[in-house]
């Protein structure tokens, strides 16, 4: 889901609308109901794309219907966590913060682990702060790193593909100058 107070719901929320994605894969988010609850209202607001969040608890749990999306709820973030008024929803970016830091550091570890266990096939990150995992006490430079920690991988790298190309980062996330 990435960092609940930054785009990342908002973002996921995004995915959905292209009824595509049921026939190229059974997507699960992990995160926070609440959270992407509110990042469904302002897609609402935004463009009258209507979609129910239903929480789970456990990847078995997911139906992967059209029209709903299945949020892995950790139960991280309350609505009163939020701001904003769910009458009146529009998007927000709090910037860096320890709670958003924690939980979408949360979320990644998570998903590291169902993917660990055999739960999920395949895992897609979204936007989270950095500065907001520093802030929470988690010194990671990005998602690689923090993959890399937790697969307790040797070897690792970023890598981006787009068909067949593929690009293998010198330097991720530190300025050259």
């Amino acid at each position: 889901m990435g960092d609940p107070f930054g785009n990342g719901p908002e973002i996921s929320v995004r995915i959905f609308k292209d009824p595509k994605l049921y026939d190229m894969c059974r997507p699960v988010i992990i995160g926070d109901a609440s959270a992407m609850e509110y990042a469904a209202a302002v897609q609402k607001t935004l463009s009258g794309f209507d979609v129910k969040i239903r929480p789970i608890h456990a990847i078995s749990e997911a139906q992967y219907v059209p029209g709903v999306i299945d949020v892995y709820d950790m139960g991280l973030i309350k609505r009163e966590d939020i701001p904003g008024d769910p009458k009146d929803p529009k998007p927000f970016g709090l910037g860096a913060t320890v709670l958003g830091g924690e939980s979408s550091f949360q979320y990644v570890v998570k998903l590291i682990d169902l993917a660990m266990k055999g739960e999920v096939d395949a895992t897609v990150t979204n936007a989270f702060s950095k500065e907001a995992i520093n802030m929470a006490g988690h010194h990671f430079v990005g998602h690689t790193e923090v993959y890399a920690h937790y697969t307790h991988a040797e070897k690792w790298c970023t890598m981006l593909g787009h068909n067949d190309l593929r690009v293998a980062h010198v330097s991720t996330h530190c300025s050259l100058r």
